[in-house]
């Protein structure tokens, strides 16, 4: 296949070009720097709708993974904005891009998150589960809804809801790790909120299996079959390190340190089953989260 990638330098982008190359797929990235010497690089600056439609002739697929990153800093006004910018004008830049060509890629996989429901205390949440409140909640729906051009044009079009990815090289468990190494980590507010996890080998392995798979359109949680309380993640992570976890942390100071950002990532509960993936027989690497700790961790 010929695969386009935006966000290819990023932990999911990064870890999809190794592993399509290694199956000797051809990959081309959407980067925002010209380059007259690198042929598998294709430009464009979403915030200024400029892109290079002639590089895209040729496609069978596309990986749409690019967005600020929503915990790289506390959320003021200004950062909200960029994070939901980021994610709704490139998507829709890229749809109506693909929707415009004279041969249009197979599939869209454009890249969603389990943000989408919002906090859900411990319902049990499918890809027919409607969109909870918030900040995240809406975002996630516009991001999704700015993919409707390609929808429109007939272009297969898939959205990987996310949840939390874990790999020791970035995200949630990459930041959890220096304070449960040091046997600091603990529980999060009451611990009994549930966290939505899959690996990044698995997600990398979703992303393949939505470019494969005919069947599969729309809405895909990506995660794994067994999300657990932040108590069980806890205890098991400080199993696998052999770390004790007796050093909690109260809602209240998660708030303090983290702002509105405490209650919608860390504090909030989202029991996400990965329903339309086992319809379609996807074979989890690593379902069970304690397995998936210790090959995240080597």
């Amino acid at each position: 296949m010929n695969v386009l990638i935006t966000g290819s330098t990023g932990l999911v982008g990064s870890k999809l070009v190794s592993f399509l190359e290694s199956q000797e797929h051809h990959v081309l990235r959407l980067v925002r720097t010209r380059s007259k010497t690198d042929t598998t690089q294709i430009y464009w600056d979403p915030a200024n709708g400029d892109i290079d439609a002639s590089g895209l002739e040729s496609l069978d697929g596309v990986v749409h993974l690019a967005g600020e990153n929503i915990a790289g800093g506390r959320w003021t006004t200004e950062r909200k904005a960029r994070i939901r910018s980021s994610r709704e004008t490139g998507t829709r830049l890229l749809a109506e891009t693909l929707a415009g060509l004279n041969r249009q890629p197979r599939v869209l996989v454009s890249a969603s998150a389990i943000g989408y429901y919002g906090d859900r205390a411990d319902e049990s949440l499918t890809e027919t589960s409607t969109p909870g409140t918030g900040f995240l909640s809406d975002t996630c729906v516009a991001w999704e809804n700015a993919a409707q051009p390609a929808i429109d044009a007939g272009i297969r079009t898939v959205f990987p809801r996310i949840g939390i990815v874990l790999s020791a090289d970035g995200g949630a468990l990459a930041k959890m790790l220096f304070p449960f190494k040091l046997g600091l980590g603990g529980v999060l507010g009451n611990g009994t909120q549930y966290m939505s996890w899959i690996s990044l080998d698995d997600l990398v392995g979703v992303i393949f299996h939505a470019l494969e798979t005919d069947d599969l359109q729309g809405p895909v949680n990506a995660v794994s079959p067994e999300p657990a309380t932040n108590r069980t993640f806890t205890k098991t992570l400080g199993h696998v390190l052999s770390r004790p976890t007796l050093f909690p942390v109260p809602a209240f100071a998660a708030r303090l340190a983290f702002g509105e950002m405490a209650d919608a990532l860390l504090l909030s509960s989202t029991r996400v089953r990965p329903t339309r993936l086992q319809q379609t027989d996807y074979n989890f690497q690593h379902p069970n989260l304690e397995n998936a700790l210790r090959h995240a961790l080597q």
